[in-house]
């Protein structure tokens, strides 16, 4: 696979992660594009909050769902399904960060990754 080829991959990735998220009503979507930082370990975060426990946990299987038909990948890793304040969906080069409302205020990746260029995507509700 060629480097452009890769690209368009994680971009189509990181589109399909989005509507996947807007699909259950995912509020305040954030794209951070790491790929201009030295040292990081993905090249994108996609960021967004819900409401409640149930809300984070169904935004986060809609984008794994909307991701497995759409794209045909599997995250590498998961966390956070437990008490769904913070789900974490890993799929190497894109991280997903659904967070609850008050715990993404508190962890502030947008801040701490400030370097990082940030695309917010408007709400569709």
């Amino acid at each position: 696979m060629t480097k452009n080829q890769e690209n368009q991959a994680t971009q189509n990735l990181v589109k399909a992660i989005v509507e996947g998220m807007q699909e259950k009503k995912g509020a305040n979507i954030t794209i951070l594009d790491l790929t201009s930082i030295e040292n990081t370990i993905t090249s994108f975060f996609v960021i967004c909050s819900g409401d409640s426990n149930v809300h984070v946990d169904a935004i986060a299987d809609s984008a794994e769902e909307y991701v497995r038909e759409h794209v045909g990948e599997k995250p590498f890793h998961v966390e956070g399904k437990q008490n769904a304040q913070w789900i974490l969906l890993d799929y190497l080069d894109v991280v997903v960060h659904v967070f609850q409302r008050s715990t993404r205020e508190f962890y502030n990746l947008e801040n701490l990754w400030a370097d990082a260029e940030r695309k917010d995507v408007p709400d569709l509700f």
